[in-house]
């Protein structure tokens, strides 16, 4: 009987090392996702643009591209967080409107439990027939990094999944 108790304790350290780092694996595999809210507010003439990120992800690529020290968060925040973050905004993300690009306005942010809520802006827009995007938040650090983007521009809402492959989008309101 102890021998089989002892066999019965081998396949169990067995089944430890081999399938449950198996299944803490897939239990923490993590999604990596952005949303983007785009809405023109016609009678201000602006474009709005939120964008939700996680603040792990967004801390990770701002420490590779810029500062390794730098960190983000209600209570750690680095001083040049801003900077960083406006600048990384406005590289990753671009916006054509009527075949013009426009430039971005970093209006600011704030943290929401694990997200960072950033706030944009583009002024100055009298009419939109045409709105094109190219989000590339995150694909230099995630390839399966998606941007979701959301859109209510001239009153039709449109939503669409911009990945590494097909970063831009299009839409025509003419």
């Amino acid at each position: 009987m102890s021998n089989q108790f002892e066999n019965m304790s081998r396949f169990n350290k067995l089944l430890l090392v081999f399938v449950v780092p198996f299944l803490a694996f897939t239990a923490i595999h993590k999604y990596y996702v952005s949303v983007t809210q785009i809405e023109y507010v016609k009678d201000q003439e602006s474009v709005q643009i939120i964008t939700r990120i996680f603040i792990d992800d967004f801390e990770d690529i701002l420490q590779l591209r810029y500062d390794e020290d730098l960190l983000l968060g209600p209570q750690s925040e680095t001083k040049k967080a801003n900077f960083y973050i406006e600048r990384y905004m406005k590289t990753k993300m671009r916006i054509s409107i009527n075949g013009q690009e426009e430039a971005l306005k970093f209006i600011g942010k704030k943290y929401d439990n694990d997200i960072i809520i950033c706030y944009l802006e583009i002024e100055d827009i009298k009419e939109i027939n045409t709105f094109e995007i190219e989000n590339h938040v995150l694909f230099d650090l995630f390839p399966e990094q998606q941007n979701i983007i959301r859109t209510k521009i001239n009153t039709k809402n449109k939503s669409f999944i911009l990945i590494k492959e097909n970063d831009k989008a299009l839409l025509n309101f003419k």
